[in-house]
Protein backbone atom coordinates (compact mmCIF):
# COMPACT_ATOMS: atom_id res chain seq x y z
CA UNK A 1 0.00 0.00 0.00
CA UNK A 2 1.11 3.54 -1.26
CA UNK A 3 0.04 6.63 -0.30
CA UNK A 4 -1.34 8.82 -3.16
CA UNK A 5 -2.59 12.46 -3.28
CA UNK A 6 -5.40 13.30 -6.26
CA UNK A 7 -5.65 16.41 -7.71
CA UNK A 8 -9.23 17.14 -9.74
CA UNK A 9 -9.00 20.01 -11.75
CA UNK A 10 -11.70 22.61 -12.08
CA UNK A 11 -13.99 21.04 -8.93
CA UNK A 12 -16.58 23.41 -6.92
CA UNK A 13 -14.84 26.32 -9.20
CA UNK A 14 -16.83 29.27 -9.67
CA UNK A 15 -20.84 27.53 -8.68
CA UNK A 16 -19.99 24.68 -11.34
CA UNK A 17 -18.90 20.77 -10.97
CA UNK A 18 -19.73 21.07 -7.84
CA UNK A 19 -18.49 17.64 -5.74
CA UNK A 20 -19.18 17.34 -2.55
CA UNK A 21 -16.06 16.29 -0.33
CA UNK A 22 -17.79 13.65 1.73
CA UNK A 23 -19.40 12.09 -1.97
CA UNK A 24 -15.36 12.60 -3.14
CA UNK A 25 -14.60 9.92 -0.01
CA UNK A 26 -16.78 7.69 -0.75
CA UNK A 27 -15.94 7.37 -4.32
CA UNK A 28 -12.49 6.95 -3.33
CA UNK A 29 -13.45 4.02 -0.84
CA UNK A 30 -15.52 2.28 -3.07
CA UNK A 31 -12.41 1.50 -5.34
CA UNK A 32 -10.65 0.07 -2.58
CA UNK A 33 -8.87 3.14 -1.10
CA UNK A 34 -8.52 3.58 2.36
CA UNK A 35 -7.99 6.03 5.01
CA UNK A 36 -9.05 8.77 2.43
CA UNK A 37 -9.21 12.28 3.42
CA UNK A 38 -9.92 15.46 1.70
CA UNK A 39 -8.77 18.69 2.03
CA UNK A 40 -10.61 22.17 1.00
CA UNK A 41 -13.68 21.97 -1.64
CA UNK A 42 -11.19 22.35 -4.56
CA UNK A 43 -10.76 18.18 -5.31
CA UNK A 44 -7.83 17.21 -3.35
CA UNK A 45 -7.33 14.13 -2.02
CA UNK A 46 -5.06 11.42 0.36
CA UNK A 47 -5.68 7.74 0.33
CA UNK A 48 -3.63 4.85 0.32
CA UNK A 49 -3.92 2.19 -2.03
CA UNK A 50 -2.25 -0.86 -3.62
CA UNK A 51 -1.09 -0.42 -7.22
CA UNK A 52 -2.91 -2.44 -9.12
CA UNK A 53 -5.93 -0.25 -7.99
CA UNK A 54 -3.84 3.31 -8.45
CA UNK A 55 -3.14 2.01 -12.00
CA UNK A 56 -6.67 2.47 -13.01
CA UNK A 57 -7.84 4.95 -10.21
CA UNK A 58 -7.97 8.36 -12.24
CA UNK A 59 -9.99 6.43 -14.94
CA UNK A 60 -12.73 4.81 -12.79
CA UNK A 61 -13.09 7.80 -10.89
CA UNK A 62 -13.30 10.35 -13.46
CA UNK A 63 -15.85 7.86 -14.87
CA UNK A 64 -17.86 7.60 -11.55
CA UNK A 65 -18.08 11.54 -10.93
CA UNK A 66 -19.24 11.86 -14.88
CA UNK A 67 -22.24 9.16 -13.82
CA UNK A 68 -23.13 10.21 -10.48
CA UNK A 69 -22.66 13.88 -10.86
CA UNK A 70 -22.75 14.19 -14.76
CA UNK A 71 -19.17 16.66 -15.27
CA UNK A 72 -15.89 15.38 -16.30
CA UNK A 73 -12.95 16.25 -14.39
CA UNK A 74 -8.91 15.35 -14.56
CA UNK A 75 -7.25 13.34 -12.11
CA UNK A 76 -3.63 13.88 -11.51
CA UNK A 77 -2.02 11.47 -9.47
CA UNK A 78 0.81 12.09 -7.34
CA UNK A 79 2.84 9.84 -4.72
CA UNK A 80 3.41 11.26 -1.44
CA UNK A 81 7.63 10.73 -2.97
CA UNK A 82 6.62 12.64 -5.59
CA UNK A 83 4.85 15.42 -3.67
CA UNK A 84 7.90 15.55 -0.86
CA UNK A 85 9.98 16.15 -4.51
CA UNK A 86 8.32 18.52 -5.94
CA UNK A 87 8.13 20.21 -1.83
CA UNK A 88 12.35 20.19 -2.27
CA UNK A 89 12.48 21.17 -6.00
CA UNK A 90 10.57 24.61 -5.95
CA UNK A 91 13.45 27.01 -7.64
CA UNK A 92 11.43 29.81 -6.20
CA UNK A 93 11.62 28.58 -2.83
CA UNK A 94 14.36 31.02 -0.91
CA UNK A 95 14.22 33.09 2.18
CA UNK A 96 13.44 36.17 0.10
CA UNK A 97 10.58 35.06 -1.74
CA UNK A 98 6.80 35.32 0.20
CA UNK A 99 5.45 31.46 -0.51
CA UNK A 100 1.94 32.88 -1.32
CA UNK A 101 3.42 33.67 -4.29
CA UNK A 102 4.50 30.29 -5.06
CA UNK A 103 2.05 27.92 -7.44
CA UNK A 104 2.57 25.01 -8.61
CA UNK A 105 0.94 23.40 -11.94
CA UNK A 106 0.53 19.94 -11.91
CA UNK A 107 0.86 17.85 -15.53
CA UNK A 108 -0.50 14.48 -16.30
CA UNK A 109 1.97 13.62 -18.48
CA UNK A 110 5.92 14.51 -18.92
CA UNK A 111 5.72 16.88 -21.90
CA UNK A 112 7.31 16.72 -25.08
CA UNK A 113 11.05 18.32 -25.55
CA UNK A 114 9.72 20.57 -28.81
CA UNK A 115 6.79 21.56 -26.87
CA UNK A 116 8.64 22.68 -24.27
CA UNK A 117 11.01 24.57 -26.65
CA UNK A 118 7.84 26.46 -27.30
CA UNK A 119 6.50 27.42 -24.32
CA UNK A 120 6.51 31.45 -24.52
CA UNK A 121 3.63 32.54 -22.05
CA UNK A 122 3.84 36.71 -21.22
CA UNK A 123 5.63 37.07 -17.85
CA UNK A 124 4.73 40.53 -16.02
CA UNK A 125 8.33 42.29 -14.31
CA UNK A 126 9.35 39.85 -12.38
CA UNK A 127 6.98 36.24 -12.70
CA UNK A 128 8.97 33.38 -13.42
CA UNK A 129 7.94 29.30 -14.18
CA UNK A 130 10.47 26.68 -14.43
CA UNK A 131 9.33 23.02 -15.74
CA UNK A 132 10.66 20.37 -13.91
CA UNK A 133 9.45 17.30 -15.08
CA UNK A 134 5.65 16.82 -14.37
CA UNK A 135 5.66 20.22 -12.62
CA UNK A 136 5.44 23.54 -13.47
CA UNK A 137 7.01 25.70 -10.95
CA UNK A 138 5.22 29.51 -10.84
CA UNK A 139 6.97 32.89 -9.45
CA UNK A 140 3.70 35.32 -9.62
CA UNK A 141 4.92 38.32 -7.18
CA UNK A 142 2.09 40.16 -7.81
CA UNK A 143 -0.86 38.01 -7.69
CA UNK A 144 -2.29 35.17 -9.85
CA UNK A 145 -5.33 37.22 -10.11
CA UNK A 146 -3.25 40.19 -12.21
CA UNK A 147 -0.61 37.54 -13.68
CA UNK A 148 -0.87 37.42 -17.12
CA UNK A 149 1.36 34.20 -17.23
CA UNK A 150 -1.16 32.59 -15.09
CA UNK A 151 -4.13 32.61 -17.58
CA UNK A 152 -1.12 30.99 -20.05
CA UNK A 153 -2.47 27.81 -21.29
CA UNK A 154 0.58 25.75 -20.31
CA UNK A 155 -1.23 22.69 -20.40
CA UNK A 156 -2.66 23.02 -24.04
CA UNK A 157 0.49 24.26 -25.33
CA UNK A 158 2.25 20.71 -23.96
CA UNK A 159 -0.52 18.75 -25.07
CA UNK A 160 -0.95 17.50 -21.61
CA UNK A 161 -3.66 18.78 -18.91
CA UNK A 162 -3.10 20.09 -15.64
CA UNK A 163 -4.58 21.37 -12.20
CA UNK A 164 -3.29 24.49 -10.29
CA UNK A 165 -2.07 24.47 -6.38
CA UNK A 166 -0.80 27.03 -4.33
CA UNK A 167 1.77 26.38 -2.30
CA UNK A 168 0.06 26.05 0.82
CA UNK A 169 -2.12 23.62 -0.26
CA UNK A 170 0.90 21.85 -1.40
CA UNK A 171 2.40 21.23 1.90
CA UNK A 172 -0.48 20.75 3.73
CA UNK A 173 -1.23 17.74 1.18
CA UNK A 174 2.08 16.63 1.63
CA UNK A 175 2.17 16.78 5.50
CA UNK A 176 -1.32 14.79 5.34
CA UNK A 177 0.17 11.81 2.91
CA UNK A 178 2.97 12.03 5.49
CA UNK A 179 1.04 10.61 8.40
Amino acid sequence: METYIGLLRGVNVGGHNKLPMKTLAALCEAQGCTGVKTYIQSGNVVFRAGAKAALGFAGKLKAEIKKELGFETTIILRTAAELRAVSENNPYLTPKVDTKFLHVLFLADEPNLVDVVELSPACDREEAFSLRGREIFLYLPYGSGRSKMASYPFDKKLRTVGSVRNWRTVLTLLEMAEK
